[in-house]
């Protein structure tokens, strides 16, 4: 009986132990698993219009990635115009308009059209990459209200700030600014996005859209990279909005 009393304690004791190591290990790689995820997160900008034609038959995705699944397959030498562009990894993906459809090829499978200006540039007068990639830069920034300096920025500080470094003066306020800006519905990298009913009624909260269905904003404890899927912006998202 005491034999196998032991024999028992010592595969429970193993159990025991063999699972303590795979939550140490667990909670070990939890780190390195969210850089990947951040490391992989890709930055999305805004293109003109610009004429290329697909090289083979290729797959089009829903979204950039191969993790996407596929529309359809347009046939080789088919028009395709790109719309934006972004980098995952090492590689460039390209949303475009072909075949009557719109999805994410990977930039290998496109050559420019002939007659093309072959140029990428930003589609407003002020370039989306730039608002984009200033916004980006400040992210850690403190939150202060009334903030309008890299010392700390409140939400419309924030998009003021943004866009006066990328060359576009903006008016103060987050009602000063939802007045200024026309309501879109197929945002682009550099639109912004509003929120309503946060700290006070009606719209009370904005941000900058990066694309990938993420904003960037200064809001909560510091100016940070946040998604429109999160349970709480999520159910207070109003409105994505374009400087006039």
């Amino acid at each position: 009986m005491k034999k196998v009393f032991f024999t028992l304690f010592a595969a429970g004791s193993l159990v025991f132990a063999n699972s303590a190591t795979d939550a140490q290990n667990a909670v070990q790689a939890q780190p390195h698993t969210q850089v990947a995820q951040e490391a992989s997160e890709p930055a999305i900008v805004q293109v003109s219009n610009s004429a290329y034609k697909l090289k083979y038959a290729s797959n089009v995705r829903r979204d950039a990635g191969t993790s996407h699944g596929v529309i359809k397959v347009a046939p080789k030498g088919a028009a395709a115009t790109v719309t934006r562009t972004a980098k995952i990894g090492s590689g460039t993906w390209h949303k475009v308009r072909t075949s009557g459809t719109h999805g994410w090829v990977h930039g290998s499978l496109l050559t420019k059209s002939s007659g093309g200006s072959g140029v990428v540039q930003a589609s407003s007068s002020v370039s989306s990459s730039a608002v984009v990639s200033k916004a980006l830069s400040l992210k850690g920034i403190p939150y202060r209200f009334g903030g309008t300096t890299t010392a700390g920025f409140d939400c419309s500080g924030f998009v003021q700030y943004a866009f006066k470094k990328a060359g576009k003066n903006v008016s103060r306020t987050t009602l000063s600014q939802f007045a200024q800006s026309t309501t879109v519905t197929n945002p682009r990298p550099g639109d912004l996005v509003f929120f309503a009913n946060t700290y006070r009624p009606g719209i009370s909260h904005n941000g900058i859209y990066i694309g990938n269905n993420q904003f960037v904003h200064s809001g909560g404890a510091r100016a940070e990279v946040k998604s429109l899927n999160d349970p709480y912006w999520g159910k207070k998202f109003h409105s994505f909005k374009r400087f006039k």
